[in-house]
C-alpha cells in the first residue's frame, strides 16, 4: 500500500472553486440554514465543466510559527482531470490521468508515479470537493457544521462550513477542512486544511479564474523530456 501523506500535501492545490461573479442563484430569505446551502449546492452542481486559474497556496507549521507559499497555475475538468504548474518557488507539475498521480520535478529531472487506483474514492472526496459537487454528496462525505456567514476579502459575502471527514482513511492525513462557500454562485470561495497530528494547515486561494472554458486532453497526457529518472515510490 502506497503512502498517501505525499499525495495529500498537493490536496489543497487540486481543491477549490473561487468566486465567479458571473453566475447567479436564488438568494434565500432570512438565516441561513444547513439545509439551505445544500440545496443551493444541488443546484449549481451540474454548471461546472471545467476551471484555469492562478493559485496560491499558504502552508503554516504551527509549532515553529512558520509561513511557507506556493504560486502558479492549475487547471482541472469536471471528470477528475488535473494539472498544476508550480513556478514559485521551485518549479514543479502535478498531474492527475486517471487512476495516476504524476510529480515532476524539473531541477532534479524526476517524475514520480503514483498508482492511486485503490484510494481513488478516498482522493476524490478531496480533489473533486467544491468542482461540481451537490450538497447530498458532501453530506455523504463530511460531517457538516455550519458555522454562519462572513466577509471576504472585505467585500464577497461568504457561508464557512466545517466539514470533518467521515472516512477514518481520510482523517488520518486530514483532521478536517474549512470551506467558505460564495453565496453569489455557491461554489468555494477559500479552503483550510487542517493536517492531523500537527495541526499544521494549508489556505489556498485561487485567482484570474476562468470558468468552463474548452482544456485539451494533451495536457492531462503524461509527458515528459527526455533522459528524466522515473520512480515509483512504494509504501
Amino acid at each position: 500500500m502506497i503512502k498517501l501523506r505525499p499525495l495529500f500535501c498537493f490536496v489543497p492545490l487540486f481543491v477549490a472553486v473561487v468566486w465567479f461573479p458571473v453566475f447567479s442563484s436564488t438568494l434565500v430569505a432570512g438565516p441561513l440554514t444547513l439545509d439551505d446551502v445544500v440545496r443551493q449546492m444541488d443546484r449549481e452542481q451540474d454548471q461546472f465543466q471545467s476551471l484555469t486559474a492562478s493559485i496560491e497556496r499558504t502552508k503554516v507549521t504551527v509549532v515553529v510559527n512558520d509561513r511557507s507559499m506556493e504560486s502558479g497555475k492549475i487547471e482541472i475538468r469536471r471528470d477528475g482531470k488535473m494539472r498544476i504548474e508550480l513556478f514559485y518557488p521551485d518549479q514543479k507539475t502535478v498531474l492527475r490521468d486517471g487512476d495516476h498521480i504524476y510529480i515532476y520535478t524539473p531541477k532534479i529531472r524526476r517524475v514520480e508515479d503514483y498508482d492511486v487506483g485503490k484510494h481513488r474514492d478516498l482522493l476524490d472526496q478531496l480533489l473533486l470537493l467544491g468542482f461540481g459537487t451537490s450538497g447530498e454528496n458532501l453530506k455523504k462525505n463530511y460531517l457538516i457544521t455550519l458555522q454562519g456567514e462572513e466577509t471576504l476579502n472585505g467585500q464577497q459575502k461568504a457561508v464557512r462550513l466545517e466539514l470533518t471527514p467521515r472516512a477514518d482513511e481520510v482523517r488520518k492525513q486530514i483532521s478536517k477542512i474549512d470551506l467558505w462557500l460564495n453565496e453569489g454562485n455557491w461554489l468555494p470561495a477559500q479552503q483550510q486544511f487542517y493536517e492531523t497530528g500537527s495541526g499544521d494547515y494549508s489556505i489556498i486561494r485561487y485567482l484570474n479564474v476562468a470558468r468552463n472554458v474548452p482544456i485539451s486532453d494533451a495536457r492531462f497526457r503524461p509527458s515528459w523530456p527526455k533522459g528524466v529518472t522515473r520512480v515509483k515510490p512504494q509504501g
